[in-house]
């Protein structure tokens, strides 16, 4: 991958990937950062990336990898987060759905965010996700019908998340 190769490819894809990961660890500055240094590492392996077959897939996973250990590395106290060093990016403010979609898939669990966000936002097919995550295609699927069901509920217009007034699930 040459030069201008690899400024197309970064073009193409810096806003959605940043997009993918802001969905999966909540946090926008944080997914541009880790993204930045993302595509820093792909720059750095860009012959590998020669031969990769969905380079996207690379610089997302290392965005994603990159914020868990900052995530790690801040709350054990251990030394703050590093900050990436990159140009700054006008991005628009995100929509009134988009944060409370943010705000509902923090609430699920890592492995079911992480399934919802590859499938439903990166567009990845189910055997694409379980290639990337390390898990059999099943898991994939439970995970993605559980994490649907809970965002379900919790999008949901009615306050108490279907269940009678008073009545709480177990």
């Amino acid at each position: 991958m040459d030069e201008r190769e690899f400024d197309d490819f970064y073009t193409a894809s810096f806003q959605k990937v940043t997009g993918q990961v802001y969905a999966m660890i909540g946090d926008r500055d944080e997914a541009q950062e880790c993204v930045q240094e993302a595509f820093v590492r792909a720059w750095a392996h860009r012959r590998k990336l020669d031969r990769a077959e969905h380079p996207e897939a690379w610089v997302r996973t290392t965005a994603y990898r990159l914020a868990v250990s900052r995530w790690r590395r801040t709350t054990r106290g251990r030394r703050p987060a590093d900050r990436a060093v990159g140009a700054a990016t006008e991005t628009p403010a995100p929509s009134e759905t988009h944060v409370a979609l943010v705000a509902a898939l923090k609430l699920l669990p890592e492995p079911q965010r992480q399934a919802l966000v590859l499938h439903h936002i990166a567009d990845l097919p189910v055997h694409a996700v379980a290639r990337e995550v390390g898990v059999p295609e099943g898991t994939i699927k439970a995970r993605l019908s559980r994490g649907r069901a809970a965002l379900a509920a919790l999008l949901a217009d009615d306050p108490h998340g279907g269940y009678p007034e008073g009545a709480t699930h177990a």
